[in-house]
């Protein structure tokens, strides 16, 4: 099987209009969906359920061939769970994992408010990425009771219906962290390498990526080398089928 390219816009919700309405614009230039991975709780200000407006701009993108995915209800690390998970989920994700430590009762309630604002919205999806891309074994329990079919960690996109997995390591970059620059360099060169090997490639764009010098350039070069390599265009749904 050919390479494919699955790109993905994390965090969006109405803090990062402008963010994700630039990385989409971007994927339109190359001519590839994106999946949209998004916020409805309140997450720098306002929820998407105070922006109806933005909730037409979603569902015109999703019309236009895009994935809309959940990402949480807020994005933000709850006090609940183990102490161990926790703080390797802090350490890992920056305090953005919501789902890493959760219970399938706390998990439960945190999808159904997301759910509940997805649909009134017109933007229901079965797709789900954690913050982080860190879940616990009970909130990924809680997805399939909730009938969510498929979601992602660092390592993959797998299909909660029939536990298949497709195997893809998540090229992520870290503005403002010690890792920045080296992270901008190494990008390109490993969705080149993993398109060449016909393997799952996965590259993610975050709002505050945009807020750094370079780091716009090196996630657009890393696309161009996957496509150039071969790499075909998906959503994370289209990889599962």
């Amino acid at each position: 099987m050919p390479a494919r390219l699955v790109v993905s816009v994390h965090d969006v919700a109405p803090a990062s209009e402008r963010e994700t309405a630039r990385w989409c614009a971007d994927a339109d230039a190359f001519g590839i969906p994106v999946s949209i991975l998004v916020i409805p709780g309140p997450w720098r200000g306002a929820s998407l359920a105070d922006a109806p407006d933005y909730g037409k701009f979603l569902r015109e993108r999703r019309a236009h061939g895009d994935e809309i995915m959940l990402h949480g209800w807020e994005h933000r690390a709850p006090k609940e769970g183990s102490f161990a998970r926790r703080a390797v989920a802090r350490m890992v994700a920056r305090g953005a994992a919501e789902f890493a430590a959760l219970d399938v009762a706390a998990a439960d309630a945190r999808l159904r408010q997301a759910i509940t604002v997805m649909n009134e919205m017109g933007l229901t999806t079965t797709g789900f990425t954690p913050p982080g891309w860190l879940s616990s074994p009970a909130s990924d329990r809680a997805l399939r009771r909730a009938g969510f079919s498929h979601t992602t960690d660092h390592f993959g996109v797998r299909d909660l219906r029939t536990g298949l997995r497709v195997r893809g390591f998540a090229l992520s970059q870290r503005p403002g962290g010690w890792g920045e620059r080296t992270a901008a360099g190494l990008l390109p060169r490993l969705a080149g390498r993993a398109a060449k090997r016909d393997g799952l490639v996965r590259i993610a764009l975050h709002p505050d990526d945009l807020h750094y010098p370079g780091l716009r350039d090196a996630a657009l070069r890393g696309i161009d080398a996957a496509l150039s390599a071969g790499a075909r265009p998906a959503t994370y749904a289209e990889v599962i089928g």
